[in-house]
């Protein structure tokens, strides 16, 4: 009972979606026009095509759910993709803010894209 109360139904689900992914690719875009910024358009690139990434996977969880999402990102078929692709994300905060290396940020930003792209292929059945 618990359970049924809590849970979103489709239309919410779908909205939710909808709004979770639009905001992370404003972030990408947004993150994309920074870039050109002197001296700290590198560092906000990173942070926000990272925070954009993160609002897209974040995204999913609204159709299926944050548990079956989680479940289905560490499955052994993608397991290794789940964790390159969050290293990165991990990787490309640190340099941004922590190390404050704008180069390095910059790499694992690129590292970030084709780990994105990997993760989202291993959802499709025979593409890897």
């Amino acid at each position: 009972q618990v359970i049924d109360s809590t849970s979103l139904g489709w239309g919410t689900r779908v909205k939710g979606f909808i709004a979770c992914f639009a905001i992370g690719c404003l972030c990408s875009i947004l993150g994309s026009c920074l870039l050109w910024i002197p001296k700290k358009g590198l560092v906000l690139f990173a942070v926000f095509y990272t925070l954009g990434n993160i609002a897209s996977i974040g995204s999913t969880m609204f159709l299926m759910g944050p548990m079956k999402q989680l479940k289905r990102m560490f499955e052994p078929t993608r397991l290794i993709a789940t964790i390159v692709m969050l290293l990165c994300l991990i990787l490309t905060l640190c340099s941004a803010f922590w190390w404050r290396k704008a180069g390095l940020a910059l790499l694992f930003c690129i590292l970030q894209f084709f780990a994105m792209a990997w993760y989202s292929i291993s959802f499709i059945p025979y593409a890897r």
